[in-house]
């Protein structure tokens, strides 16, 4: 329809586009409406994800009852192995084994406080015999900081675990 010579500059090719589409519209943007729908299609998913990530207080203590669930396995472990009752003991500062020898090859005698300030044990059940039989009773131990609770518990059978709580 249109010849190659008519066009010498590119405000030529939009003119013939008009004449042959005199209805279509070759305007090259985004509408406001269509800006306002993908912001707010960000903002929804930004909040999502700002919802989804865990509080720093629920990490903390996460990482806290990992940790006292890893020392309750070797306290156990270290009791079979010794034939020794061991115990682990909640203290005014922390916590602590005993029935390990200072002269043991122990390490456990030097872990006797929370890495996080503010880490209590909830319940009346402060003290947990950690063996030396290879079944035990149902052992519970209820951790909370700030208004975050952890659950580090054991069937008697298997390792000790750790459970969240929902407030």
């Amino acid at each position: 329809i249109f010849n190659k010579r008519m066009v010498k500059t590119p405000n030529d090719v939009i003119k013939i586009k008009c004449v042959l589409h005199p209805k279509k519209s070759f305007y090259n943007g985004f509408t406001l409406l269509e800006l306002m729908v993908v912001i707010s299609i960000i903002a929804i998913a930004s909040v999502g994800v700002i919802l989804s990530l865990p509080n720093e207080d629920s990490v903390k203590l996460e990482r806290e009852a990992q940790r006292l669930a890893s020392l309750l396995d070797s306290g156990r472990a270290q009791s079979r192995a010794s034939g020794l009752e061991v115990k682990w003991q909640m203290t005014e500062n922390g916590f602590k084994f005993e029935g390990i020898s200072s002269n043991s090859k122990s390490e456990l005698s030097q872990f006797t406080n929370w890495m996080q300030e503010g880490v209590t044990v909830v319940g009346e059940k402060k003290e947990i015999i950690l063996g030396p039989e290879p079944i035990l009773e149902k052992q519970k131990i209820l951790l909370q900081l700030a208004d975050q609770k952890v659950l580090v518990s054991t069937d008697g059978l298997h390792p000790f675990t750790v459970s969240q709580i929902q407030p």
